[in-house]
C-alpha cells in the first residue's frame, strides 16, 4: 500500500496537481491482488499466457519471477518486459487514463507462454471496483480546457468493471465505450 500511495502522490505532482490529489479521489482505496501460475507448455506457439488487455484499474504493480513472458505494446510493437531481480513493474490503468483524460494512458499487454517453467507473478490492482459505492469519476476538472475538454463520461467503477468482464479480453480497451 505504502509504495501505491507514494506513486498516487507522485502522478499527482506530475499533472501539476497538489500531491494528494489522487489519494484524495479514492485511487488508493481498494486493493486486489492476484497470484499468476502459468506452467511451462511444450508448443509454447501454440497457445496463450493471457491475451492483450489493459487493467480496469488505477494502477497495477507487478513483480514477475525470473522466466519472463510479459509483452507490452509499445510504439506500435509486442515488446518484451524482461524480468530484472527485486524489480517492479507499475502499468496504468483504464481508470487512471480515464480521470487523467488521457495524460496517462493505460498499458496494453500480454503474456505469452514459454517451454520453461512454470511462470509465477503476483500483481496488485488498485481499484476501488470491488467496494461498494456510487462515486461517480470522471476526467479530473483541472486537467481539463477549451483546448483538451473531456474525452470520457462519468462512470462508476462498478459500472466499469462490469461492462470490462461481461466484454472479456478480446483486445479492445472498454474506455471506447465510454468515450465521448
Amino acid at each position: 500500500m505504502k509504495l501505491g500511495v507514494c506513486l498516487f502522490e507522485l502522478m499527482s505532482e506530475a499533472l501539476r496537481l497538489d500531491a494528494n490529489h489522487l489519494l484524495d479521489m479514492g485511487c488508493a482505496d481498494g486493493l486486489a491482488v492476484l497470484g499468476h501460475y502459468y506452467p511451462s507448455c511444450p508448443q509454447p506457439e501454440l497457445t496463450i499466457g493471457t491475451p492483450e488487455h489493459t487493467d480496469n484499474s488505477f494502477i497495477t504493480i507487478l513483480l514477475q519471477d525470473y522466466i519472463g513472458g510479459l509483452k507490452i505494446f509499445y510504439k506500435n510493437q509486442w515488446t518484451d518486459v524482461p524480468p530484472i531481480p527485486g524489480a517492479l513493474v507499475v502499468n496504468a490503468g483504464d481508470f487512471l487514463q480515464l480521470i487523467t483524460n488521457d495524460k496517462f494512458v493505460s498499458a496494453q499487454h500480454k503474456v505469452v507462454a514459454n517451454k520453461v517453467g512454470p511462470r509465477v507473478s503476483v500483481a496488485s490492482f488498485f481499484t476501488t471496483g470491488v467496494i461498494e459505492t456510487s462515486k461517480v469519476y470522471g476526467p479530473i476538472n483541472e486537467l481539463l480546457s477549451e483546448d483538451d475538454p473531456a474525452k470520457y463520461r462519468g462512470t462508476t467503477l462498478k459500472e466499469y468493471v462490469d461492462y470490462y468482464r461481461a466484454k472479456g479480453l478480446d483486445g479492445n480497451s472498454a474506455l471506447l465505450h465510454f468515450k465521448m
